[in-house]
């Protein structure tokens, strides 16, 4: 209803896909369950409010679940920047989840901007 742009709900769905990939390879080979599952339910959760979004009842609303799908973006760039420096994501795949995310939130910030005004 209130959607600026599809780019940030493929961009959302693709990143969800990279980290489920990611929980699946740091559970498989560095038996990580604890950070890795907690990326796991923030960085699926942001395309998931932002599908809600899709059909917000009202325009408070769309503001609301944009908004919580931005702090689960914050919440993920947190365990990224964590698995990271605790070894558990080397640094050429942490650059480009991180570049990801970070695309994700601009956007993101974007849209809530401009939606409150």
């Amino acid at each position: 209803m209130f959607m600026k742009e599809n780019i940030i709900k493929s961009k959302s769905f693709n990143f969800a896909v990279d980290i489920v990939s990611l929980y699946k390879s740091l559970v498989a080979h560095n038996k990580e369950f604890v950070m890795s599952k907690q990326l796991l339910k923030s960085g699926t959760s942001i395309g998931a409010n932002i599908r809600e979004a899709e059909f917000a009842v009202s325009k408070p609303d769309f503001i609301n679940k944009m908004t919580i799908s931005l702090k689960e973006a914050n919440e993920t760039d947190y365990w990224l920047d964590l698995l990271n420096k605790t070894a558990y994501i080397n640094d050429v795949d942490y650059k480009r989840y991180k570049h990801q995310i970070q695309e994700i939130l601009k956007i993101l910030v974007s849209i809530v901007k401009s939606s409150k005004q």
